[in-house]
């Protein structure tokens, strides 16, 4: 399975984004409004500046308390982004987040981010491609 596949079958929202000079309690409130793991720091939608996630905000909490929460997202998301292209195998991909330790990457066409997927994305489309060989192989066996 490509990753082209995987964010066909996403419902798709777009990208959230948030531009740089945002503080860490603005990135917070939107996490938490659209109830998602991370925010891709960009200061026009489409190209990547960096990846905040609500562990990077979480760990500076138990550094520095609230007071960095004045801060600029800036100041701690991640700037050197891992990307996938939409060519890219799920095997691949789910490699790469595995060993990176990523739960999140922009999916990167030409210079231009087209979308965000998840661990959870890939694994569950891993799943059902799983399942669907399954199916085949039963179904060959069984004389269906």
């Amino acid at each position: 399975m490509l990753v082209s596949q995987i964010i066909r079958s996403k419902v798709q929202q777009g990208v959230v984004t948030i531009k740089p000079g945002t503080s860490l309690a603005e990135a917070a409130k939107l996490l938490s409004e659209k109830r998602i793991g991370a925010v891709v720091v960009s200061p026009d939608g489409a190209k990547v500046a960096g990846i905040l996630s609500e562990r990077d905000i979480v760990r500076e909490l138990g550094k520095r308390g609230v007071a960095c929460m004045s801060d600029k997202v800036d100041d701690i998301m991640t700037r050197n982004v891992f990307g996938c292209s939409p060519d890219d195998s799920a095997d691949l991909v789910l490699q790469t987040m595995t060993n990176k330790r990523f739960r999140h990457l922009p999916v990167i066409e030409g210079e231009k981010m087209i979308a965000l997927i998840s661990i959870g994305d890939v694994v569950a489309a891993r799943l059902s491609e799983l399942q669907l060989e399954k199916d085949a192989l039963t179904g060959m066996i069984m004389g269906y």
